[in-house]
């Protein structure tokens, strides 16, 4: 179901921008995100490497996608301060913290896709995508029994976050900078720039529409119904052309994200892998040698706290390894 899903052309765009605009709403997260500067002075390169990461986690070989989980602890690491609207510490590795991104991607990726897509997959379809779902939450720190595993569970996961998520003016601020779809767009030339102002209006009405008003009021976003109802048949258009032919979403894949193109076009092009058996995260890691992203997370708060290893100035590099 995962790969039916993700690869329907709603993910990569609606899908992975309303999971990213969502996400700010998170104090933790938008700390981490403003510490780094990286989103908005960097927006394509780390899009770039997002997306990789996602796509390498639903559609790539179990090497390749255990190797990506290890980098990801690795590289949020340093992702740890102390939260300016409470005073609290943050984390980018905390289990709730990474729980948060987890679901608010799938749940965003599959809405887009029922919204501007074929539809909602039927109930058998729907608890096969949250089991994979769960399964997919073994490469990071966050437990896989926190999973919903139906449309009703993840609902309620939504509105028990709800009273910890906030509008901060960082929130908001980067919010809007993320629905601007030129983040993720190649500089395009002045011909063409009529038509990259109207992808990027196109997108940011369409992911508005899938916001609920509560998470709109907090994030200072305001749009009519009207203007919801009017952009769902545009788009569902617009993606069901575009859904025709693998090889042109393979022709525009590099355009948004060069780094993914090689862990897409084995599967569009329906090209047979070389070991057919299907690994769990657990096997992988044995196979290959990595430690579970809670170990590993473990492991480093350990020698983080050790004043020995503080007074020796040992960075994250040492620490850790070299991060890819």
């Amino acid at each position: 179901m995962t790969w039916k899903v993700w690869t329907y052309p709603t993910s990569l765009t609606i899908g992975f921008q309303r999971s990213v605009v969502v996400e700010e709403l998170d104090p933790a997260l938008i700390a981490a995100v403003d510490q780094t500067e990286a989103v908005r002075y960097r927006p394509r390169t780390r899009y770039d490497r997002t997306m990789r990461y996602f796509a390498t986690v639903s559609l790539g070989d179990s090497r390749s996608a255990i190797k990506a989980s290890d980098v990801l602890v690795k590289v949020h690491a340093k992702a740890v301060g102390i939260e300016p609207l409470s005073g609290n510490p943050y984390d980018a590795n905390d289990p709730h913290s990474q729980l948060w991104i987890h679901l608010t991607a799938w749940h965003s990726i599959l809405y887009a896709y029922e919204r501007y897509g074929p539809g909602r997959l039927t109930a058998a379809e729907e608890s096969q995508y949250w089991e994979e779902c769960a399964v997919a939450a073994e490469l990071q720190t966050c437990s896989p029994d926190d999973v919903p595993r139906s449309r009703e569970g993840i609902r309620q996961y939504f509105e028990e976050m709800r009273p910890k998520l906030a509008g901060s003016e960082a929130a908001q601020s980067m919010m809007d900078h993320l629905l601007n779809a030129e983040v993720m767009l190649p500089p395009a030339p002045r011909a063409l720039r009529p038509a990259t102002w109207i992808i990027n209006k196109a997108m940011r009405l369409a992911t508005i529409a899938t916001m609920p008003q509560w998470m709109r009021k907090m994030a200072g976003l305001r749009q009519s119904r009207f203007t919801d109802a009017l952009i769902t048949p545009v788009m569902k258009v617009n993606f069901a052309v575009a859904s025709r032919s693998k090889r042109l979403q393979l022709f525009l894949l590099p355009l948004l994200t060069p780094s993914t193109l090689d862990v897409v076009a084995p599967v569009f092009l329906n090209v047979p892998p070389q070991n057919p058996r299907t690994y769990t995260p657990a096997e992988a890691r044995e196979m290959y040698g990595v430690l579970r992203p809670t170990e590993e997370y473990e492991r480093f708060k350990g020698l983080v706290a050790n004043k020995a290893a503080q007074r020796e100035g040992l960075d994250f590099e040492e620490v850790l390894g070299p991060v890819a």
